[in-house]
């Protein structure tokens, strides 16, 4: 069982990454669409949509976590420290909603410079969880 619970939390993780690094996109082709005067309305229904599974996966990778944090128990500071980089990656997936909720409205008025530099936080979020599971440090 506890393999399948892993093999789960794994298969969200993915999904949500997959989200976390493309709806930025979507958003930095919106923001230039939209400063050339072109049709952007698919962009926000793909953003919207990406943005509802990518939370989703969000929720289910954490539930997932969670159980294999009461499974297999709270142990090792690298937890701690990766913990803490998951929750600012929670974070950057409420601040991409937020995001994708004024690009529904026509509000969102940031730069595609700005969203192009802002898609490389979900890496530089990403990176240390991965050399933390891997590694296991402290």
């Amino acid at each position: 069982m506890i393999l399948w619970i892993k093999m789960f939390h794994i298969l969200f993780v993915m999904a949500w990454m997959a989200g976390a690094f493309y709806s930025p996109r979507i958003l930095v082709h919106y923001i230039e669409g939209r400063n050339l005067a072109e049709d952007v309305r698919r962009l926000v229904i793909m953003g919207d949509r990406l943005n509802k599974f990518s939370a989703l996966m969000a929720a289910l990778a954490i539930i997932s976590g969670f159980c294999l944090w009461v499974i297999y128990g709270f142990q090792g500071n690298w937890l701690h420290a990766k913990l803490g980089f998951v929750i600012l990656l929670a974070g950057y997936q409420v601040q991409t909603y937020v995001y994708t909720k004024k690009m529904k409205e026509n509000l969102l008025v940031k730069t595609s410079f700005f969203l192009r530099l802002y898609n490389e936080a979900a890496l530089i979020f990403l990176l240390p969880i991965l050399f933390l599971v891997v590694f296991k440090p402290f």
